[in-house]
């Protein structure tokens, strides 16, 4: 062996790693196989088992465990909340399935096949029967973790993982003659002090945090992380692995870490860059390449180890996909996804051979077994996964077209960072139109100049911010007599849809609706206007409340209305009631039916506008709900005089964040004539 070889040098272990998570995933691109391939491969051949140039030391299994619990926690982070609720039969039929399924071939199989004796047999089942995210990034790339399939099989996924472990406890528990009542209630308190416990204390304290803490942006994320691993470690103590706490985590801070915003960048960029690509890169050093080619018991175990996984786990997704009908892409993504099998296979195998239950034929085994489907897995996934994307764009999808959106700011603008959140909320995640920020400065013959530099230094504050979610920002800054002239101009030179100006409760004159400028704003353009009062975070959002009235399914802008509702009820996770002022809701079902299919949306039909006041001023003490008054202008479908009190009633009892929609009154859109026809 080469002098120096293994590497024990941290700072060359760190670059080595780094060269690894670089090169590899971009090398087997070129054969169009998953980057996450290339990883584990490269493990498995400068690990201990093949060139020995790494060791598996302490700090490489220390940031495996990293790793996977990060893994867990994006996991559950990226999951469509409402969706896995509303859903979650399908995640519980999957999970049970894909549990039980192999869990009982597996015990028969290696019992009267194998001759391995009981215990043996039950922790050969639960290694088969357990089953790991590998194919994550495969899903995420793709755009499908939010596919109602994809979802059951991410939900799935944590409950056979917990059963799975609970299997590995309760053998142990027999062995050591402690499996009476008191183990039964032991772990079932732990499940309900972890669950019940983190649920009302974790979202309390992020929402306080998130609203009061933030002068610095990476304090956001050091808290997330410190979230993370303290429900993991909490996990441990209850019992269970902490990757069931990870995803736990991640589920609680779900709705606070809107998708589009920065911090949420800056977990999945840290995650994909460095802690995940470690879990991989330890997975293919556990593996040893010359048991491929030589034969044994351990061969034998692990044929049988990937026959039952294959046949039992692809019967479980079919099961499923077919009591909910799912498509074959759909079950054979669910399939791929589900025959993963790292962090708790490995913890069950590695626990049960240091309590002498397994020997090292087994840990080869399983190792082979991991390296096996962690070639297969992602393939698969990516096949049958890519099929999915494409059905579900293939979908009639009225949003195709980019929304180009602007803000407009003052020198003496306040909540810029939270009107910025709103807007990073309402675009579209994978578009490459930049945000337009603008600051009009009044024509002032002496201070012109030195206002125009002040402006330029407070836009230049929002590229900062949007940088770190990684949407490009375009600023103007231009000078003209009329502020709401100069906004006008720039909405046409740059071909904008949508105009998202701040709002700080203060009213004008008594013929305004808003203030001077909003109004000739809004008597001057036909593009959708958002008038927005932001004081609150908007991740801390816990219901929107949604005012329609009288007549207003007859402009033909409301589409876009309910596209921008759609898009901020999936970045906040918060559920929709919509409040229908005397007016027939059937036809505002079937369009948020067909634009918002995955969200949770409630219908009150209000006999009159005093009932709409008064349920508005019984939410005078509800800072966390956000409320969107769709609105028009003056002699356009929709329109009635109370729209043009209803901002000043509101703001003057109500807390929470407040937007005033005044939809396009431009040609009507061909989906609003769809819906009608219908």
């Amino acid at each position: 062996m080469f002098p120096g070889i293994p590497i024990h040098e941290p700072v060359l272990i760190f670059a080595l790693a780094m060269l690894v998570f670089l090169i590899a995933p971009l090398l087997f691109k070129l054969f169009k196989l998953p980057g996450m391939i290339g990883i584990i491969l490269t493990g498995a051949l400068i690990g201990p088992n093949a060139l020995h140039i790494l060791d598996r030391s302490e700090t490489i299994i220390l940031l495996e465990e990293i790793g996977i619990v990060y893994l867990m926690f994006v996991t559950g982070l990226e999951v469509n909340i409402n969706k896995f609720i509303e859903k979650i039969d399908r995640s519980l039929t999957f999970g049970v399935l894909s549990f039980l399924i192999p869990q009982v071939t597996g015990t028969a199989i290696g019992y009267y096949i194998l001759n391995l004796s009981f215990p043996e047999a039950l922790l050969f089942a639960a290694v088969v029967a357990s089953q790991t995210l590998l194919a994550y990034p495969v899903i995420k790339r793709l755009g499908i973790v939010n596919n109602e399939a994809i979802t059951a099989t991410i939900g799935g996924t944590m409950l056979a993982e917990t059963l799975a472990l609970m299997v590995l406890a309760v053998v142990l528990s027999s062995l050591e003659g402690s499996l009476g009542t008191f183990f039964w209630i032991k772990l079932g308190l732990g499940l309900i002090v972890l669950f019940i416990g983190s649920w009302f204390t974790v979202p309390r304290i992020a929402r306080w945090f998130f609203s009061n803490l933030t002068d610095e942006s990476y304090f956001e994320f050091l808290f997330v992380l410190a979230v993370v691993f303290i429900v993991a470690y909490l996990a441990k103590i209850a019992g269970f692995e902490p990757i069931i706490g990870a995803f736990l985590a991640g589920l609680l801070l779900n709705r606070l870490i809107p998708n589009n915003s920065p911090l949420m960048n800056r977990i999945e960029f840290v995650g994909n860059a460095l802690f995940i690509p470690f879990f991989l890169l330890s997975v293919g050093m556990l593996t040893n390449i010359h048991s491929f080619f030589e034969g044994g018991k351990h061969f034998i175990l692990a044929f049988w180890m990937i026959f039952i996984m294959f046949t039992t786990k692809l019967g479980a997704a079919w099961v499923t996909g077919l009591a909910y009908k799912y498509r074959t892409n759909q079950i054979i993504s669910m399939f791929g996804l589900s025959i993963g099998h790292a962090a708790a296979a490995l913890a069950i195998v590695l626990i049960a051979f240091e309590a002498g239950l397994f020997d090292e034929d087994m840990v080869n085994a399983v190792v082979m077994m991991i390296l096996v489907v962690g070639i297969i897995s992602p393939q698969i996934v990516e096949k049958y996964g890519s099929r999915v994307a494409f059905e579900d764009k293939s979908t009639y999808d009225p949003a195709k077209e980019s929304l180009r959106i602007i803000i407009p700011f003052s020198t003496e603008s306040t909540y810029k960072q939270l009107l910025m959140d709103l807007a990073l909320m309402i675009r579209e995640r994978k578009s490459d139109e930049p945000l337009h920020v603008l600051s009009v400065v009044k024509y002032d013959a002496i201070n012109s100049e030195k206002k125009v530099i002040e402006a330029e230094k407070m836009l230049h504050e929002t590229i900062n911010y949007a940088a770190c979610a990684e949407v490009p920002v375009k600023t103007h800054v231009r000078i003209d007599y009329n502020i709401a002239y100069g906004i006008m101009k720039a909405v046409i030179e740059n071909r904008i849809s949508t105009i998202l100006i701040g709002w700080d409760g203060v009213h004008s004159p008594k013929e305004s609706v808003i203030g001077s400028i909003t109004d000739q704003l809004l008597r001057g353009t036909e593009k959708l206007v958002l008038v927005s009062m932001i004081k609150q975070p908007l991740c801390n959002t816990q219901n929107i409340t949604i005012i329609i009235p009288y007549g207003i399914d007859h402009n033909g802008g409301l589409y876009h209305v309910v596209d921008i509702i759609k898009r901020i009820s999936e970045g906040t996770s918060a559920p929709v009631k919509v409040l229908v002022v005397k007016d027939n809701p059937t036809n505002y079902k079937k369009m948020f039916k067909k634009l918002c299919p995955d969200i949770p949306i409630t219908f009150e039909v209000l006999e009159g506008w005093k009932i709409l006041t008064d349920m508005l001023r019984a939410k005078d003490d509800s800072p966390n709900e956000l409320i969107i008054s769709i609105s028009t202008r003056r002699n356009t479908p929709g329109w009635h005089p109370m729209l043009h009190i209803l901002p000043r009633l509101i703001t003057s009892f109500f807390k929470g964040n407040l937007i005033i929609a005044y939809s396009s009154t431009e040609e009507k859109s061909e989906y609003l004539k769809i819906i009608d026809a219908e």
